[in-house]
Parts: C-alpha cells; structure tokens; sequence
C-alpha cells in the first residue's frame, strides 16, 4: 500500500456516519429523558453546604443531569433524592437516592458522575394501607423507611 492511499484509508472513515458519531455524544451509558422532582444537598467536609430543589434532565447508570436552578460548584459531592414513579408493592412510595460529584454546571443545570446509589421507600400513609388491604391482594408487608432488610447481631 502507498503512502497516499494509507494516509487516505486512516483519515477517512468506513462508514460515512461515524465522523458524525465522534463529534457527538460519546458517552457509553444510555441515557433516559425523565423528568422526575429531586432535592439535592452540596457536601463539603462531610458537612452540608448547600441545599435545594430541582428536576431531573436525564439519567444514565453513570451519571445524572438536573437542573438545580442556580449554579453549583464542579467538584464538590452532591446528595440527590429523586421521587421514583413506581410504587413498591403497588403501595410504598420509593426515592432513588444517589451520591456523586459535580462535574459541570452552567445556566442552572449541574451534571454529576454517579458515585453510589439506592432505592429507598418513602412510607406509606395510612390511607395507602388501607387501600392496599381493601383491594384484596394479598401482599407481602412492605417495610417502612427501610431500602434494605435489617439483619440482627453478629455474634
């Protein structure tokens, strides 16, 4: 192979859409549209700096865009609770809670790389248990304020 035509072959693609899918959005993660109510928290020094409410932008398992309605400081650890729109159970409220750092931020709108996250049930009213026994399901109990079983003692 000459020199031209290897120059050629390595600065032109195979496939004419792939110049088009370099310069654009390159993250591997798929990101979902959602645009769910969130309260967040900007931690410093295990201390709470700062806190407010927002909607989310989009999610991905890697990260997560909301606007936080005013600016926030890139590299500080950030706390979100995000109303989840599924029911536990058909019955208990869920909050997806998640920490991670803030990467960017500009016209309001802050974008964090996800460090850890759980799923967390919110409680359940009185009226929700009612309505979940008189349906006549038989459900398993749904535990409150919990996002994970309890265990006992180690011994």
């Amino acid at each position: 192979m000459k020199l031209n035509q290897m120059e050629t072959t390595m600065t032109s693609p195979a496939d004419p859409n792939e110049s088009e899918q370099i310069g654009g959005d390159r993250r591997s993660d798929r990101r979902y549209q959602l645009d769910l109510e969130v309260r967040w928290k900007l931690i410093r020094r295990r201390k709470v700096q700062d806190s407010g409410t927002g909607r989310t932008i989009d999610l991905s398992s890697g990260g997560i865009l909301f606007d936080a309605r005013r600016p926030l400081p890139a590299g500080l650890n950030v706390e979100l609770s995000i109303a989840w729109p599924v029911l536990l159970h058909n019955v208990a409220p869920m909050q997806l809670v998640v920490s991670g750092r803030v990467v960017r931020s500009s016209n309001g709108h802050a974008a964090i790389q996800l460090i850890q996250h759980e799923f967390r049930t919110t409680g359940v009213t009185a009226e929700q248990r009612q309505a979940a026994a008189s349906s006549g399901s038989r459900q398993q109990p749904v535990a409150i304020n919990s996002g994970f079983p309890r265990f006992g003692k180690i011994q």
